[in-house]
């Protein structure tokens, strides 16, 4: 359930709703809105006359039972879009469209520090690579693990670009927080329910991926995860469902886009590089994803693909992803918001 504070309650009235909450057995959770703030009470609902009994407290205007299976997520918990602040200069869920950009991982110095100026040359607002990759093969690359890390603070020294990064285990959840601006939760990680909860402690946003053969709902119930263990600042990512189709890597689900903002208050991107697994599809998909609605973009961008120790062939060359940006500013513009 959500108890509506009234508009301009006083502190000691939601302290004391707070108190009855966890005296009750809940685990409150505030989340503030433009001109109230509204308060989850999780837990088993199966008490729920004893939460409808909080209406009777000063400075609550109402209780209201939550229908979807997901709480803190829904949109019946709070209407207004929420933004999450990833630095001073870059919010996503407003206005502008936030481009994310860079190798799938990280190689060398080089590799980075060139990434990292081509991005930022372009547009982008922030930096990705990874520094663990998990792989489906156990031969195949798998990262400079901290190394990595170190890398990407230094190209984000060097640019001003703050940069997401994967997490793939609760083990080294913190080593990657201390680095990371955003922390990223991959596609085969997104039911990893320790995982999630490890992110969800950490005060760091999140930038979760829909799981190949994962629901709508599904999707939302991994960030009720996080969300449940106190970080409300996560960020969903549509990156493509398994489906029969062969022609591109993956199935890429615009119509999550809308589907997801009618039923969630958190921001909403689009990964059209591991959506396709195609270059020559990347740009397409990213003037699609911006017509649907999506508040932001996360696009591999690779200076010398052909050689790129993970995803080259859906990595953009910087030159191609120059002219993208300049082409996508014009779809941003056209539905009146900025890039």
């Amino acid at each position: 359930m959500i108890i509506v504070m009234k508009a301009g309650a006083a502190k000691k009235d939601k302290d004391e709703v707070l108190r009855r909450i966890r005296e009750l057995g809940y685990r409150p959770h505030v989340i503030h809105g433009e001109t109230r703030d509204v308060i989850g009470a999780v837990g088993d609902e199966r008490d729920k006359a004893l939460l409808q009994s909080l209406e009777s407290l000063h400075g609550v205007e109402k209780v209201v039972p939550i229908l979807q299976p997901y709480k803190l997520a829904s949109k019946e918990v709070k209407k207004e879009a929420s933004l999450v602040r990833i630095s001073d200069d870059v919010v996503i869920g407003g206005r502008q469209v936030i481009m994310m950009a860079g190798p799938c991982s990280v190689e060398s110095e080089q590799q980075i520090i060139d990434s990292a100026l081509a991005v930022k040359k372009a547009g982008a607002h922030i930096l990705r690579g990874g520094a663990f990759k998990p792989r489906t093969s156990p031969y195949s690359f798998q990262g400079l693990e901290e190394e990595g890390l170190k890398l990407l603070a230094k190209a984000r020294d060097l640019t001003g670009l703050p940069f997401v990064t994967e997490v793939i285990d609760p083990e080294t959840a913190e080593l990657v927080a201390g680095y990371a601006d955003i922390l990223q939760i991959g596609a085969r990680n997104s039911q990893n329910f320790a995982l999630l909860k490890k992110v969800g402690q950490l005060r760091k946003p999140v930038l979760l991926k829909r799981g190949m053969s994962m629901s709508i709902q599904e999707f939302l119930m991994s960030a009720e995860y996080i969300m449940s263990e106190g970080n409300q600042a996560v960020i969903l990512c549509e990156r493509g469902i398994r489906t029969f189709e062969t022609a591109t890597r993956n199935t890429l689900d615009l119509s999550a886009i809308p589907v997801l903002k009618g039923k969630t208050h958190l921001p909403v991107v689009i990964d059209p590089s591991h959506g396709t697994g195609n270059h020559h599809y990347v740009a397409p998909m990213c003037y699609a994803s911006v017509a649907a609605g999506a508040d932001g973009l996360i696009v591999e961008v690779h200076p010398d693909p052909e050689h790129a120790s993970s995803d080259g062939p859906q990595s953009l060359k910087p030159a191609k992803f120059e002219a993208m940006m300049a082409k996508l500013r014009l779809f941003v513009e056209a539905d009146g918001r900025t890039l």
